[in-house]
């Protein structure tokens, strides 16, 4: 046996037992199909709400009858004329200045209500908050014709509330509860919402205080979706306005589209455009903000790991 191996520094020794195979990182998914699939949904979805809006404007916008429409007319006798018939009639600026009424009316009494309500829920009875969710989710399963059909039967009974252009405000508040309270309450999930109102109640802050100094910044998000969802809600429901007999803007467009089809049809478009926008603003906003969460959660944890004492 030789032993001219032992003095041997690059001599390692005998082999060992192989070591196991690490598991493979989890990340995006390498199958090309895989990554196909939420493309073709996404493309799809974008058809389906693009193409339906892309009708309407060609309605809307050109005078080129459907029967001569071709490649050689497709962008012929495009114009803005119906929206500015829309906009110079006598009826439309009172019925819009009365929807920005009753959209800020509705998202202030929403406010009202669903935060302290939200709050007090997760702090003090957690375990009602699954027939909350249920209770609010009941307008979206109950059609609006039937809360149509209860205000028919107790409007005689209350004339002196339903003569009022602003009653609609509290039913606009039930229709737009499935949306508001569950922005609201994945508002309320994101934070450390105990440990924020003990830290505010042990300084001597009121529940006021705490609400509106502490909870509402950390908030603000959730709120700006909830009040815009609100909104859109408010500035298309058409059946409880037009059974009460209040002109507002839904009711005006319903109107103009009987009398100039065109200029109606280019308010409708305006009106989805109007709303789209506003959840696009919505979702960048709430982008910015969880990217400069992260930012300052990075920046803070890099802090801290500077001040740590270096080992002796």
């Amino acid at each position: 046996m030789s032993l001219a191996g032992l003095d041997d520094p690059l001599n390692e020794g005998p082999p060992t037992a192989p070591t196991a195979l690490a598991p493979a990182p989890v990340g995006r998914p390498n199958n090309s199909f895989a990554r196909l699939v939420p493309n073709v949904v996404l493309i799809v979805a974008a058809l389906f709400f693009i193409l339906p809006l892309l009708a309407l404007a060609r309605f809307a916008m050109q005078k080129v009858p459907t029967v001569l429409w071709d490649w050689d007319t497709l962008f012929d006798k495009w114009s803005l004329k119906p929206l500015a018939v829309a906009f110079g009639e006598p009826e439309f600026w009172p019925a819009f200045r009365l929807s920005l009424k009753l959209a800020a009316g509705t998202v202030l009494l929403t406010m009202l209500l669903l935060l302290p309500t939200a709050i007090w829920v997760h702090l003090r009875i957690p375990r009602m908050r699954p027939v909350i969710e249920f209770v609010t989710v009941l307008p979206y399963m109950i059609p609006a014709i039937a809360l149509v059909a209860g205000i028919k039967l107790v409007k005689p009974h209350a004339r002196w509330f339903l003569n009022s252009d602003l009653s609609l405000i509290p039913f606009y508040v039930v229709l737009a509860l499935p949306f508001t309270y569950r922005s609201i309450d994945a508002g309320l999930r994101a934070i450390d919402l105990r440990t924020l109102v003990d830290a505010s109640r042990s300084l001597g802050s009121g529940w006021l205080s705490t609400i509106g100094r502490v909870l509402i910044p950390n908030l603000r998000t959730a709120i700006i979706s909830a009040a815009f969802l609100t909104a859109a809600v408010v500035m298309g429901e058409y059946t409880i306005a037009r059974l009460l007999l209040i002109d507002s803007l839904p009711p005006y467009q319903r109107i103009l589209v009987g009398t100039d089809t065109q200029a109606g049809f280019g308010l409708n478009l305006l009106a989805l455009l109007g709303t789209t926008s506003l959840f696009v603003f919505v979702s960048v906003l709430t982008k910015k903000r969880d990217r400069k969460r992260k930012s300052f959660a990075y920046a803070a944890t890099q802090l801290a790991a500077s001040q740590e004492p270096s080992p002796a």
